[in-house]
């Protein structure tokens, strides 16, 4: 017996009891998996945002934290009212429009070339699921909508009592369960560095993306360009893979309006987005434990979409670093030597 007890107290495993009590806690609850998640991100958002401007504007942090949720529901009624109609009307005209250019274009190198690259980076999967996760969130319309407003709710009542949620948890240290705070504050902790870190990381190189792609569209005089703005938006939240999905419809359209010529347009775009992805948003928001190899993570994409639908696409890459930043998984990629230290050996 004393040597179970002396067993149990050992930290790394009473870390890792802790953990799996945690999951399974998770799994419990992962009917309401959905107001986790959007609490969790609004939450780490508006928190980074308003730490931001309170800093920058000197401004009480409150008044920031009122006047950025003002905004937010002003920004929301207007999305409901004014936009999700020309979207929704938009959307059905590109729809219209890409099928009507397969039909015609069959057997072409462009439409075989582009079937290709749909099997070669399993687009197939990705495109099922989000049409299943179009057709549900209709469908359980109300229950996501309640699902948002609670969620902005919480993340209001958290940015406007952070200080007194914070000393309130700290109470918990010195209580009979301070072991278990202790465990607990290390997870939370970890995750909020790794997860929220990579969750920011997306919506930043989500919206820098999407800016350079809508001004290339509107050059090009694109149609729908709303809907697609949408598109490029909700795809980029996507590492990696996003930007290779996004690729295949903005290149069918480009070669209905203007040939062969806005298909290479299109192509030099991604490929200008990636490299300031890939080159100067990357090193700055990430850290070098989250420069995955490609191949890792389209292996996490593929496994989380798999288990976990639309949302693994989105937070899988995420929840994937906070594992191995708790493994303790150190990478770094390794530094090029120059070519004149070669020619010297």
């Amino acid at each position: 017996m004393n040597v179970l007890i002396g067993f149990l107290q050992k930290q790394s495993v009473r870390r890792v009891l802790i953990f799996a009590l945690l999951i399974f806690i998770l799994f419990l609850m992962r009917s309401i998996i959905d107001l986790l998640l959007l609490t969790f991100i609004f939450s780490f958002l508006i928190d980074r945002l308003e730490t931001f401007l309170h800093r920058k504007l000197k401004v009480p942090r409150r008044l920031v934290v009122i006047v950025l949720y003002c905004l937010i529901a002003l920004g929301i009624y207007a999305a409901l009212t004014i936009y999700l109609p020309i979207i929704a009307d938009q959307t059905v005209q590109l729809f219209d429009s890409i099928m009507k250019t397969i039909k015609e274009f069959r057997g072409s190198v462009v439409v075989n070339a582009i079937l290709d690259q749909l099997q070669k980076y399993n687009v197939e999967s990705y495109l099922k699921s989000s049409v299943k996760f179009l057709i549900d969130s209709f469908s359980s319309f109300g229950s996501f909508t309640i699902d948002l407003f609670l969620a902005l709710l919480l993340s209001l009542f958290f940015s406007l009592e952070k200080d007194r949620l914070v000393q309130f948890s700290n109470g918990f240290k010195h209580s009979k369960i301070g072991f278990l705070y202790d465990e607990v504050a290390f997870f939370g902790s970890r995750f909020v560095q790794t997860f929220g870190k990579v969750i920011e990381a997306q919506f930043v190189i989500a919206l820098v993306n999407t800016v350079i792609t809508g001004i290339i569209l509107g050059i090009l005089h694109f149609p729908q360009l709303f809907s697609l703005i949408m598109m490029v938006f909700v795809l980029s939240l996507i590492p990696v893979a996003g930007v290779v999905i996004s690729l295949i419809p903005l290149c069918t359209i480009g070669y209905t309006i203007g040939g062969i010529q806005d298909v290479i347009y299109m192509v030099l775009t991604i490929l200008a987005v990636h490299a300031v992805e890939a080159y100067v948003l990357n090193p700055k928001l990430m850290s070098a434990k989250t420069e995955l190899p490609v191949f890792y993570t389209f292996v996490v994409l593929i496994f989380s979409e798999h288990f976990f639908g639309i949302w693994g696409l989105i937070v899988g890459l995420p929840i994937f670093v906070f594992l191995i930043d708790v493994l303790g998984v150190e990478y770094k990629r390794p530094s090029k030597k120059p070519v004149f230290n070669r020619s010297k050996k």
